[in-house]
């Protein structure tokens, strides 16, 4: 009899956790519509960066510090490739921070359903970086390095400085993670940890591009802003709160955007 109701009650507990509900719902038109078109613009966007071709050694001898803005101007010529190197290590961790969210807690039963809002703000992020950088030819800050042999500093490469994908992509990973979260456990104390450490990881991201010399502080702090818009505003928009609002992803070589509609 009481292994029989140990049973049962694991049974039960195991069940009542499983029918706890999601704070989100997804819609498989609306969502494959959304998850689509990010796809698309990142292909589109790697498409129009493979075919940028190198800067010209005109351009790279006459680039002068004076025309960059005085915000970013002082890390022109910033270069160490080690730093370059080491800036993946915070990059891939951000990315398995969501998976870590996923498989523990109640999150766990509702995989599927954070899967896909996960995969759609990583592909919208993917979709305005790879469309932006690929349509504006914003030299890096280590084409500037007069150190550097002039082959090097007119690859293509460096035309991607606006703005930084490393860190729009680790923000939308670790703001994603902290957004669903916090919205499953609203009761959660110190949920400024949470969000802390969501903060650190993008973060130390942009320090190390900037250092490195891939990015002026400028790419880092838009590049900052859109990954964790979208790492936030993606759950907030599947919230069930939202019956009334609807979204379109808006992506194409002139624009890149998001129409919102709200029905009173």
């Amino acid at each position: 009899m009481r292994s029989t109701f140990l049973i049962l009650l694991f049974f039960s507990i195991t069940l009542h956790s499983q029918n706890k509900p999601s704070p989100y719902e997804i819609s498989w038109a609306k969502d494959a519509t959304w998850l689509g078109a990010g796809l698309a613009g990142t292909a589109g966007g790697f498409l129009i960066i493979q075919n940028k071709e190198d800067i010209s050694e005109e351009t790279i001898l006459n680039l002068d510090k004076k025309n960059i803005p005085s915000f970013d101007r002082w890390s022109a010529g910033n270069y160490d490739d080690d730093l370059n190197k080491l800036s993946d290590i915070p990059f891939y961790t951000a990315f398995a921070v969501p998976l870590a969210v996923l498989f523990t807690g109640d999150q766990n039963n509702h995989i599927g359903q954070l899967s896909v809002m996960y995969l759609e703000s990583l592909s919208t992020t993917a979709a305005l970086f790879t469309l932006s950088a690929g349509l504006t030819d914003r030299i890096r800050p280590r084409a500037y390095n007069e150190d550097l042999d002039l082959d090097e500093r007119m690859k293509s490469t460096n035309t991607r400085s606006f703005y930084s994908g490393h860190v729009a992509a680790s923000a939308t990973a670790t703001f994603f993670a902290a957004k669903v979260l916090t919205d499953f456990n609203p009761d959660m104390k110190n949920k400024w940890l949470v969000w802390t450490g969501a903060a650190i990881i993008p973060a130390t991201v942009g320090v190390m591009r900037v250092e490195a010399g891939n990015h002026f502080l400028s790419d880092v702090l838009l590049g900052y802003a859109m990954g964790a818009a979208s790492g936030i505003l993606i759950p907030e928009l599947h919230k069930k709160k939202y019956e009334d609002l609807s979204f379109t992803p808006v992506l194409d070589s002139r624009f890149q955007g998001v129409y919102l509609s709200y029905s009173f």
